[in-house]
């Protein structure tokens, strides 16, 4: 048994070596089939992150100076329709702002309660599209080590399989070598998609939480300033 797992070894560092100058689809070729999900869940989480950092910019999301143009604007009277839809199409922090106003427009004797749950009725829609996707990155982070560990355990069996297949003949030292790599290369994949997807949705996450407090505050000055103006 050392003498097969010394040559595997020996196997193993010559296909390294003989791959520093080699193209990734070697690797791959070496990885076995299990690395084909790996690199699935890499190309979908590279997307995933990709869409959201042109989604949650805070341009799009929440300008900063957008309350103060609105209360500059709703100082002495309550915009008409056409600003509102202005207001509406500017970004999120807009959409939820112009909710407000709308409901003051069509109903100048609505209630506090009836202002504020229209803006929070948007609110849960825009949080909902701030949100997207991120339960997938998040699965993505979770699932891949699993799957590079399914692929460790592919490579441990075909490394038991080519010692009990060839016992009489001291086993295989290359299909060793190839469940080895298998093993190896899984394990490694895994890991460099997990991690990266991990930082990335902890930061997305905290992202859309400082957007989400930004909307909620911004809506509640909005709507003191309205209730002062109807007074």
């Amino acid at each position: 048994m050392p003498s097969i797992v010394l040559r595997a070894s020996a196997i193993i560092a010559q296909q390294l070596s003989s791959r520093k100058g080699s193209s990734l689809f070697s690797i791959i070729q070496a990885a076995g089939w299990p690395i084909w999900p790996l690199i699935a869940c890499s190309v979908l989480a590279l997307a995933l992150v990709i869409e959201r950092f042109v989604t949650l910019k805070t341009a799009k999301v929440a300008p900063p100076k957008l309350l103060e143009e609105v209360l500059t604007v709703t100082r002495t009277s309550v915009p008409g329709p056409e600003v509102i839809k202005q207001l509406e199409a500017n970004s999120a922090l807009g959409e939820v702002l112009a909710s407000g106003i709308r409901a003051l427009n069509n109903n100048p004797h609505c209630s506090d309660d009836d202002l504020r749950a229209s803006m929070e009725a948007t609110g849960r829609l825009v949080a909902h599209r701030l949100e997207r996707y991120l339960s997938a990155l998040a699965t993505i982070a979770s699932a891949a080590p699993l799957m590079g560990l399914f692929g460790t355990v592919v490579g441990m069996i075909e490394i038991f399989g080519s010692q009990s297949s060839n016992v009489a003949t001291g086993g295989n030292p290359a299909q060793l070598a190839h469940g080895i790599s298998v093993a190896l290369y899984n394990t490694a994949f895994g890991l460099i998609i997990a991690i990266p997807s991990l930082i990335f949705w902890r930061y997305f996450r905290a992202r859309v939480d400082q957007f989400l407090l930004t909307l909620e505050l911004s809506a509640g000055h909005l709507a003191r300033h309205l209730n002062n103006l109807r007074r």
